[in-house]
């Protein structure tokens, strides 16, 4: 019966995480839609200040659609572990990529492509090989791992790590190394998932009529997750002002989930009841979302198709130019075999150049 309760638990967390990967990902799209429908009419942008998109019915439903994913994804915490859940975040960036094709006319070239279908195959391998039970189903049994001697040690040294960075790297290196502000988020990051799973079993509790309100974890909780997150959103906004957001996003998805998943693993040690080819299996899955997150971002605005691949590698091409033919002929009279190639090396030194090639060098 556990088991099956488990089972069922783990399905429900699944499908929440990504309702919120899809809701998130195309509320960028509807926002985004919306402020160009104000372009169009000549209103005032936001980036220059105006306000007129409060007017907007698109960008208020992106709005909404961000405020429907973000619920889906806090909920997704109490019913699935967070080693499921917050690589599966990933999922948004795609669905937004995928759908700006469609509706922004943002092609896709085949960085992109590849990314997209990389993040889905890391994404399926990550659940197929996630833990599947929950260990902690009480305020209680979560008081009991949060006072856990390695917990206590994790969090004081995440801790003393962010004021480190805040109080003393920050005002120094913080406008020119990208990782200062983009690790403080992501560290206290992992404080945040530990509150919103606490926080997710309290309100399980709450529905099935036990006095959660009373338990002095659930304020606890609540305030500390008030503090982590807006100490998130403050440094991940200095970071997205500085640096370009083609690169913060991936460095960020790959540092924020990398402590998320350390967390976990010492809180709610969900690693000690998984098989080693699991093991295996998640962090294969996590690594191929990364070279998905990476080719998605790195190479978006690099106009790159099929079509632009070295000539070397299209043979057919090079036999329709006359390549291949004069080279023929040239090996065929010996008096002027030595001009011809000098002018064959020529000719491919030059295609080589123009489609990329490095053997050009």
């Amino acid at each position: 019966m556990s088991q099956t309760r488990g089972r069922y638990d783990f399905c429900i967390g699944l499908v929440l995480a990504m309702s919120s990967s899809i809701f998130i990902g195309g509320s960028f799209i509807l926002k985004k839609k919306g402020l160009l429908r104000l372009a169009r009419k000549g209103s005032m942008r936001a980036g220059q200040g105006g306000h007129a998109y409060l007017k907007e019915w698109l960008w208020w439903a992106g709005l909404l659609s961000m405020g429907a994913g973000e619920v889906a994804n806090f909920a997704a915490y109490a019913f699935a572990p967070a080693t499921l859940v917050t690589p599966l975040g990933a999922l948004s960036v795609l669905v937004s990529a995928i759908l700006s094709s469609f509706f922004l006319n943002e092609k896709l070239n085949l960085h992109g492509k590849i990314g997209c279908l990389l993040s889905i195959l890391g994404s399926t391998v990550m659940v197929i090989h996630a833990p599947q039970e929950e260990e902690v189903e009480t305020l209680n049994e979560m008081s009991h791992k949060l006072g856990d001697p390695g917990f206590v040690v994790f969090a004081t040294l995440v801790v003393i790590v962010s004021l480190i960075l805040i109080f003393v790297v920050g005002p120094r290196h913080g406008q020119t190394n990208i990782l200062v502000y983009i690790t403080i988020c992501s560290v206290i990051g992992a404080l945040s998932v530990s509150c919103v799973k606490g926080l997710g079993i309290a309100i399980k509790e709450l529905f099935a009529g036990k006095p959660v309100l009373k338990h002095p974890l659930s304020w606890i909780l609540l305030l500390s997750l008030i503090v982590c997150v807006s100490t998130q959103i403050n440094y991940l906004n200095r970071a997205l002002d500085i640096f370009n957001t083609s690169i913060v996003t991936p460095i960020y998805y790959v540092i924020f989930t990398t402590s998320v998943l350390t967390c976990s693993a010492i809180l709610f040690k969900e690693w000690q009841h998984m098989a080693a080819y699991d093991i295996i299996g998640t962090f294969s899955g996590f690594l191929t979302i990364i070279v998905g997150i990476f080719l998605l971002h790195a190479f978006k605005d690099v106009n790159f198709t099929l079509a632009n691949l070295p000539l070397s590698l299209r043979k057919d091409d090079r036999a329709a130019n006359g390549t291949l033919l004069s080279t023929y002929d040239c090996f065929n009279h010996d008096e002027e075999s030595s001009a011809c190639l000098g002018e064959i090396q020529s000719t491919e030194s030059l295609s080589a150049r123009r489609n990329g090639s490095l053997s050009a060098f």
